[in-house]
């Protein structure tokens, strides 16, 4: 397949992952949906399950059916269910429309996840630079998690509390130029094998009987647990240990994304000359280490360092294991796309648990939750055995 090249051609590509970090607006948005419909910890912990376990049902579905809709076309579609699900609070605001629209949100997250790495791929024609740019997305990504935080602050600015989710339409539109963008931009369809064509779920799920396919699979699951669980709980520390405001809260999770896009930028840079093995295992326990201060230690200052640390040093992570799978196994692109967008599910999955700890144990329990997820990581780290290691 011929690859394009120019820069016009992957900037649309690229815009993409903007559109994918709109679904982190679920940090702070919990917060006022808790208070407008008077929901325990526990429930508030859903509304992040409710973006992303969608991950868990889709991933694979997707990533075989991908072979025949095309990449760019998936793409197409998950930002028109995007589209719909931002415009239906303005129709009619309860608990139900609220939560269809958290789930049409993940619903379109999780198609625009799988097909829009290997849309990237697409465009990319050196296989050296495929790591480093799909860490330039994260980057994007990364960005758009730092501004959602002021969309959603700004609708209360302008409308009130009680309109906080006015943010939606303004997210739709963002969407709907992204896809206007890409439909502009001609991008030659990858060929699929013959193979390919008739995938089932087993096959896809059979690929994990690989060792290292396995643990790059856990590995995705729990560094997004990390990402998703880290957002969510940051305003909520700095709210329960040092009784911050609304206004004063906003600034923990800016802090962790702003962090997070500095820490993708530089490992953009930095993994064009450093071994991909070695960079992950240094970052990793640097992640660590901020954990057990972040537990440790409670003064607002070390604690908003501590929290952009996890931002920083977890920044890499995602590209770094979801590129070593695309290598893996190069030949099956689109299902292992789908299998580790499948893994995604992990922020689903641990921020009900991290609800129930808070509920539980208080703030402290969830950020063991979060530390469990980051010595998995750990272990993934230096468990896994690649040819750089040699």
């Amino acid at each position: 397949m011929k690859k394009e090249n120019s820069v016009s051609t992957a900037l649309p590509v690229l815009f993409g992952f903007f559109v994918m970090g709109f679904c982190d607006i679920v940090g702070i948005s919990s917060d006022y949906v808790q208070r407008s419909f008077n929901w325990s910890p526990l429930m508030t912990g859903f509304v992040p399950s409710m973006v992303f376990v969608w991950f868990l049902f889709l991933g694979i579905p997707v990533g075989n059916r991908m072979n025949k809709w095309g990449r760019k076309n998936t793409v197409l579609i998950s930002m028109a269910i995007t589209i719909v699900g931002m415009i239906l609070p303005l129709l009619v605001y309860d608990s139900v429309t609220c939560m269809a629209a958290y789930a049409l949100l993940g619903i379109g997250n999780a198609i625009l996840q799988v097909s829009l790495n290997p849309l990237l791929n697409n465009v990319i024609a050196n296989k050296a630079l495929l790591t480093s740019s799909l860490t330039a997305g994260q980057v994007i990504k990364a960005t758009s998690s730092l501004v959602g935080p002021e969309i959603v602050l700004l609708s209360v600015g302008c409308f009130g509390a009680d309109k906080w989710y006015y943010c939606f339409p303004i997210l739709g539109l963002v969407t709907l130029l992204s896809a206007v963008w890409l439909i502009a931009t001609p991008i030659e369809r990858e060929k699929a094998a013959v193979s390919d064509k008739n995938l089932s779920m087993y096959q896809t799920f059979a690929l994990l009987k690989d060792r290292t396919i396995l643990l790059l699979f856990l590995g995705i699951f729990f560094i997004v647990g990390v990402d998703v669980a880290t957002n969510f709980i940051s305003s909520k520390l700095m709210a329960v240990r040092f009784f911050w405001t609304d206004e004063q809260v906003k600034f923990a999770p800016q802090v962790y994304f702003l962090s997070r896009t500095v820490g993708a930028l530089l490992g953009a840079f930095l993994l064009t000359r450093i071994a991909e093995m070695k960079y992950f295992r240094m970052n990793i326990v640097a992640c660590i280490v901020a954990l057990l201060v972040l537990i440790g230690v409670e003064d607002a200052t070390v604690n908003m360092i501590c929290i952009g640390a996890i931002g920083f040093f977890a920044s890499s992570v995602f590209s770094i294991i979801y590129s070593m799978a695309l290598q893996a196994l190069p030949e099956k692109a689109n299902q292992i796309s789908g299998l580790m967008i499948t893994a995604v599910a992990g922020g689903g999955v641990v921020t009900p648990v991290m609800g129930g700890a808070i509920g539980s144990v208080g703030i402290a329990g969830g950020l063991l939750v979060v530390l469990a997820c980051v010595l998995y990581l750990t272990y993934c780290a230096f468990g896994i055995k690649v040819a750089a290691d040699t």
